[in-house]
């Protein structure tokens, strides 16, 4: 008498059970970039297509070589560690070739990204409602975007 009966199904299960294992292995192999892990839990030659892109940013550092005078007032203010690019957006065509002009900000718009009042922001964070503080002019008249502070007498 064998001592197991019936183990027919058995081996069909097992057959299909690494039948499967095999064609996911297989799909897997052929749906997984080459590169995958190379570098932790990312795909290896997204590095090289990343770092092939075209710049566009330049850095605060660049802008400060031509812009020192800016760059001093703005050390000295509340902006200090907003970087240039950060509000005058990305500027390496601008540093590549000086006669490629920057767009003319809308200090309104701009400024109220930041600072429009919401109960998401710490207490001491800088906020405006703008609609009602204002009445449509432009921030730049009454303060200077790089140091804002109003100081007595008007815009600093």
């Amino acid at each position: 008498m064998p001592k197991f009966r019936d183990t027919g199904h058995l081996f069909r299960f097992t057959g299909i059970f690494v039948a499967a294992i095999l064609i996911f292995l297989a799909i897997r192999g052929w749906l997984v970039p080459h590169t995958f892990g190379q570098y932790g839990h990312y795909r290896g030659a997204a590095l090289t297509e990343i770092a092939a892109k075209p710049v566009h940013f330049a850095g605060h550092q660049t802008c400060e070589t031509c812009h020192a005078d800016i760059a001093d007032k703005k050390r000295t203010g509340k902006h200090a560690s907003v970087n240039c690019e950060a509000c005058h957006g990305p500027l390496a065509a601008h540093a590549d070739d000086p006669s490629v002009e920057p767009a003319k900000l809308d200090t309104g718009v701009l400024c109220a990204q930041c600072h429009e009042a919401s109960a998401a922001k710490p207490k001491k964070f800088p906020q405006v409602d703008t609609a009602s503080h204002s009445n449509g002019v432009s921030c730049e008249t009454c303060h200077q975007p790089h140091s804002p502070t109003i100081e007595a007498g008007g815009a600093q």
